[in-house]
């Protein structure tokens, strides 16, 4: 049997700019995937841009789909391969922020690349001759490793708000300077992001904290007035001070900042739980015998749940960071904590997050890692077996018993859990006299 040939989005590109150019179009890679391979990094995805026009690439690719037939681009699969082609064209007036109104269709590729955002997603390349075309001094701005919007910065960001994000996102993932009068339009616009849509800030705002360059991010949001147009909470832990006694490092955004640059690919989640664990701590900032945040685990996670939502996050992803953020004040406690409850912590899920939050808040502050390794050491010769063991009772085996189904269950199955994680009960019948003192005591106490 023949094996089943795989393209990847690169080899597609580059067949497709071939195949345009057999039947007499220009084509060329075009965007970030020019900047990445510049950089030498490797692209996720791929784009081409060419002077055929919209029918003439589904003529070529007729099961091609179109993703944005008023701006002439289709995409084209092969396989798992997919890579975006577009008509150059040039964009016509804005006036929502974030569409033009209507677009011309080009043939010169310099025409294309004006109407782009930023003068390092302006490059062209041929993938088989190696030749950049470079209307807009990308590459200078490439080797200078700066962030400049084209032409006009302020038409740019009045263009298409989100843009505001975007150009924070690239300098912080390529660690990139923003160039002074790109980065003047920005802090004079940064009121219009309240204008774009709650799902596309929160993409940016998760790439910013997940592509690399977490900390540049939120510096340079902070700068460029941006962190208080979008995280006003966030903005709001600047000057919050703590004891320096558990934080010599500083306030409260100095701590965050600090844990944030600890960051390396993080999940989602984790990093959302890093942002926002002490989230909490300008609400509930009290100055007595020394400097106090009396309730702010459970004022971050009541804030945190509004920011969430409001940025329209999915359920799984606030239930998550919120249990991130509820428990992550509990690693002081572990030494001391009975067995039972120090397995049932253990055994949360994904508790290689909360792991790794507590050590980067650690690391970040006092810098003792002596409760996460207490943690990972009991992780280690606890087998996950034992951490969720097989229940020797359950509720059944109560009604077996002759209890009625009451709230009175769940403290009394509990109570014999415990006894079974702490080896006090190692049989059926143990657990069930446990369960049932327990049981029979509770019911006498409600009624």
């Amino acid at each position: 049997m023949g094996s089943v040939r795989k393209l990847t989005n690169e080899a597609l590109a580059a067949s497709i700019v071939r195949r345009l150019r057999d039947r007499g179009h220009s084509a060329w890679l075009v965007g970030g995937c020019v900047r990445d391979l510049l950089l030498g990094r490797v692209p996720k995805d791929f784009d081409v841009a060419t002077s055929a026009r919209p029918q003439a690439l589904l003529e070529l690719y007729p099961h091609a789909g179109q993703i944005g037939a008023h701006f002439g681009v289709v995409l084209v699969h092969d396989g798992e391969a997919h890579v975006e082609v577009a008509t150059f064209r040039s964009d016509l007036d804005y006036t929502d922020g974030r569409h033009p109104e209507s677009v011309r269709f080009e043939t010169d590729p310099e025409q294309d690349v004006r109407r782009r955002d930023f003068t390092i997603n302006a490059l062209l390349l041929d993938p088989v001759s190696g030749e950049v075309l470079d209307y807009t001094g990308g590459r200078a701005d490439l080797n200078a490793c700066i962030i400049r919007a084209i032409g006009d910065p302020v038409r740019r960001f009045q263009e298409d708000h989100l843009r505001l994000l975007r150009a924070i996102r690239f300098a912080a993932r390529l660690n990139f300077n923003v160039e002074p009068e790109t980065l003047a339009a920005m802090q004079s616009l940064a009121p219009a992001i309240a204008t774009v849509s709650a799902e596309r800030v929160r993409d940016e705002v998760s790439r910013i904290l997940t592509e690399g360059g977490a900390r540049r991010g939120f510096e340079l949001l902070d700068t460029s007035g941006l962190l208080q147009e979008v995280l006003p909470e966030v903005a709001a832990m600047k000057g919050v001070e703590q004891p320096p006694e558990f934080h010599p490092e500083g306030d409260v955004w100095i701590h965050t900042l600090i844990m944030l640059e600890g960051l390396r690919e993080p999940s989602l989640e984790l990093a959302l739980g890093v942002l926002l664990h002490d989230i909490g701590k300008p609400a509930t900032f009290r100055a007595a015998d020394r400097i106090r945040f009396d309730g702010h685990v459970e004022k971050g996670v009541e804030i945190a749940h509004r920011l969430l939502n409001r940025l329209r996050f999915p359920h799984a992803v606030i239930e998550q960071v919120e249990a991130l953020i509820a428990n992550h004040m509990r690693f002081k406690d572990v030494p001391d904590m009975r067995e039972s409850k120090l397995r049932r912590f253990l055994r949360m899920p994904a508790f290689d997050e909360h792991l790794e939050l507590h050590r980067l808040d650690c690391l970040s502050s006092h810098g003792s890692l002596t409760n996460y390794d207490f943690a990972i050491a009991k992780l280690r010769d606890v087998p996950s077996e034992q951490l969720s063991p097989v229940l020797l009772v359950n509720g059944h085996d109560l009604i077996a018993a002759g209890c009625k189904p009451s709230p009175a269950f769940g403290p009394a199955l509990r109570e014999a859990e415990d006894a079974q994680l702490e080896g006090r009960v190692t049989t059926k019948e143990e657990a069930l006299q446990i369960a049932l003192k327990k049981f029979y005591s509770t019911t006498f106490v409600t009624k």
